[in-house]
């Protein structure tokens, strides 16, 4: 019950996060953190003031570069079985699940575009 041939779905889906595809054996398996916890993950590591979401380019460059840290935390997650998992054999990562990995996301090459004025949050 061991994952591999991990990749990042880099092609067109509807899903609003970041999609991975792993193997167990023959069997396909797929992944997913949606952007919300991808923001929380990366937001955690900038410790900026304000919220600016990752956009689909940016969420799927942070997984590659990522790619071995989102590998354990799928793998650990996956290996739980559907007792822990209810669409098993597809893996929702959750910030909990982040959380208690102790992962740390690696954004040494996230490039953030500044906002214009009006998008600008008013605290």
């Amino acid at each position: 019950m061991s994952l591999t041939q991990f990749s990042v779905d880099s092609g067109p889906h509807n899903m609003d996060g970041l999609r991975l595809y792993a193997r167990d054996g023959t069997e396909r398996v797929e992944a997913f953190i949606g952007r919300k916890v991808m923001d929380v993950w990366a937001e955690s590591v900038e410790h900026r003031g304000g919220r600016q979401s990752l956009f689909r380019d940016q969420y799927n460059a942070l997984g590659k570069l990522n790619l071995a840290a989102i590998e354990r935390i799928v793998s650990a997650k996956y290996q739980r079985g559907a007792t822990f998992n209810r669409q098993h054999p597809f893996v929702e990562v959750l910030v909990s699940d982040i959380t208690v990995s102790g992962e740390v996301l690696n954004l040494s090459e996230l490039v953030r575009e500044p906002l214009p004025p009006a998008f600008h949050r008013v605290t």
